[in-house]
């Protein structure tokens, strides 16, 4: 009988199985990712130069991390650019059947292709946030009892009272129903000023300095604060993984990095001593609270100590900078953060449009709707930035984030014409506009997803 090889992994699935193992296990070096990936799967055949590859192509080696940051200050020109991972085992199915996630490369990272062709309209999916910051009129409609503390919903004339519930430990909070303040135990009880007391001064900082960023960074610790506690219990064990794998995937580029490579082409410069301060009061929230009385009410919410990989990767001062980088560039407009909506990738002309049409139930919840026919393989694209602006204003705030210099069609196009403009200029002698055209759909599109119409 013929004698069968033993398989060999695609790269997409040594990359997956690479990052799944190096989320779980953030401290360990080549060869013991190298081992343990042997031990996971015993019927594959990969060599160390292969697993140290795709560690490499993930950005998950010091070394590759340094010799990209010492390219980046050697040379003078910005190589640090966000950097997102796969999730492994992500189920697209359940929410939608018409695609499907791709990596593309490691400066891209991933995205969203179409897996058949997907009409003008069509609502391609929905999606309820992993958490969300509340837009800042309606965190003071929360404040106020006034918001159900979850969904974000306003209540209204129309709103049913009877259903309406507050909060177990009687702070202002108020939700929709039972199922909101149900499923708000994930997040909530870290942030309530009753359950603790040592979160508000980091929450009345946010909501001062209008750093939504800042305010989802401590929902979304919250959240893996209550479930990625340690625990023997085999179901904990795995909610705790798959929560971490969801926080560590999502595109990272942390505000020292922006502040050193990027920043020089903002207006306001970033302060380091505010980031300095706000650690201090992160820390107080959810790790060292000033006062013993805060302490034993902290202690009776986080009861079991973190698994290492969580601790450092939420409260170490860098982690802090990176975490609150995230925030900044997965954020949706108002203020969720989106697992699946995160993947998309930018164009300045978008063929996905987000909305939020379940205003009256459940406001945080998107709906993704393609504004043009898409055809299978093609990738679905937002807008990172408001599309009305010209193409150098477009193209200098992406590149304030790291995303380089943007080659989409619309902001080849545009570059085109205005040097054809100007050299048209110069050779007439005129002094009129160099450059006129109508954005009145993408003008609207935004408006739409700002919820001004």
């Amino acid at each position: 009988m013929p004698v069968v090889a033993p398989p060999s992994p695609s790269d997409q699935d040594l990359r997956a199985a690479v990052v799944s193992l190096k989320s779980i296990h953030p401290t360990l070096g080549i060869a013991k990712i190298h081992a343990l990936l042997l031990e996971t799967h015993p019927d594959w055949i990969v060599s160390e130069k292969r697993t140290k590859k795709a560690l490499q192509s993930e950005g998950l080696t010091l070394q590759s991390s340094q010799s990209t940051a010492q390219s980046a200050s050697g040379s003078g020109v910005s190589n640090i650019f966000p950097s997102s991972k796969l999730i492994p085992n992500l189920d697209i199915s359940k929410y939608s059947t018409k695609i499907e996630v791709k990596h593309f490369n490691k400066k891209k990272g991933k995205g969203l292709v179409a897996k058949e062709k997907i009409l003008a309209g069509t609502p391609v999916w929905k999606e309820d946030p992993y958490v969300v910051a509340a837009e800042w009129e309606i965190y003071d409609l929360q404040q106020s009892g006034q918001a159900c503390s979850f969904c974000t919903t306003p209540f209204s004339s129309t709103t049913t009272t009877s259903l309406i519930t507050s909060c177990v430990a009687s702070c202002h909070a108020r939700f929709c129903n039972r199922l909101c303040r149900d499923r708000s135990a994930r997040t909530h009880p870290l942030l309530c000023p009753v359950q603790n007391p040592a979160s508000i001064p980091l929450l009345q900082w946010a909501r001062k300095a209008e750093w939504m960023a800042l305010h989802a960074l401590a929902c979304m610790t919250s959240r893996v604060m209550t479930l990625c506690q340690d625990s023997k219990d085999s179901k904990d064990v795995k909610v705790a993984e798959e929560e971490w794998r969801i926080v560590t995937s999502f595109a990272t580029l942390s505000m020292e990095d922006r502040a050193k490579y990027h920043f020089h082409k903002a207006e306001n410069q970033p302060d380091s001593d505010s980031w300095q301060e706000t650690f201090k009061l992160y820390m107080q929230a959810f790790r060292v609270p000033p006062t013993l009385q805060d302490q034993k009410k902290l202690a009776r919410l986080v009861k079991r100590p973190f698994r290492a990989d969580v601790s450092q990767g939420l409260f170490q001062y860098d982690a802090f900078l990176r975490n609150l980088g995230k925030m900044s560039l997965n954020l949706e407009a108002h203020g969720g953060l989106y697992v699946l909506h995160s993947h998309l990738n930018h164009s300045c002309k978008p063929n996905i449009s987000i909305r939020h049409l379940d205003q009256r139930t459940a406001l945080s919840r998107i709906t993704a709707i393609s504004m043009r026919d898409i055809e299978p393989g093609e990738e679905l694209f937002i807008t990172y930035v408001n599309p009305t602006m010209s193409v150098e204003q477009r193209r200098d705030e992406l590149e304030q984030w790291g995303f380089g210099r943007c080659e989409c069609a619309r902001c080849v196009k545009e570059e085109r014409e205005e040097i054809e403009a100007k050299s048209h200029v110069v050779g007439e002698g005129g002094d009129e506009d160099l450059l006129k055209f109508s954005q009145a759909d993408l003008e609207r599109e935004l408006k739409i997803g700002l919820g001004v119409i």
